[in-house]
């Protein structure tokens, strides 16, 4: 059965206020080196709390140092606003990798923590990587 959709199905247009001007933003880190698909990815998006900025920020960079050693580790892309959202994605081979993060003390800590401290709210989503593709302005 076909749908299709009619004048009178059309939502109807929505105003958007006028967004404020963003400060500029710090260069981007170097994005990882991953290989051809299929890989798995880790996707953790979260709303922090204003609690312990720098309790989060050293335990974050001590995870980031803690999960290239896990067999199948592949890279990380991260970004945070200063609102307070936070999104860190990590690549592995397969989920076996993703199992070994989950279940490693340092890290199983520091989950517990952020349900303390850091978080007001987060999910997790673990997907395949079924297409990579990617985007170099030639220098």
């Amino acid at each position: 059965m076909s749908h299709r959709l009619n004048a009178a199905d059309q939502p109807a247009p929505v105003s958007l206020p006028e967004l404020p001007e963003l400060p500029e933003l710090p260069e981007l880190p170097e994005f990882p080196e991953v290989p051809e698909p299929p890989y798995y990815a880790a996707i953790f998006t979260a709303i922090r709390t204003d609690t312990d900025p720098d309790g989060y920020q050293r335990t974050a960079a001590r995870l980031s140092r803690l999960v290239r050693g896990i067999p199948g580790f592949l890279g990380e892309d991260f970004a945070h606003t200063p609102g307070g959202l936070a999104v860190s994605v990590a690549y592995f081979r397969d989920l076996a990798g993703i199992e070994r993060w989950r279940d490693h003390p340092e890290h199983l800590a520091a989950k517990r923590r952020g349900l303390e401290r850091w978080y007001e709210r987060y999910a997790l989503h673990i997907a395949r990587v079924e297409h990579h593709h990617e985007f170099r302005r030639p220098a």
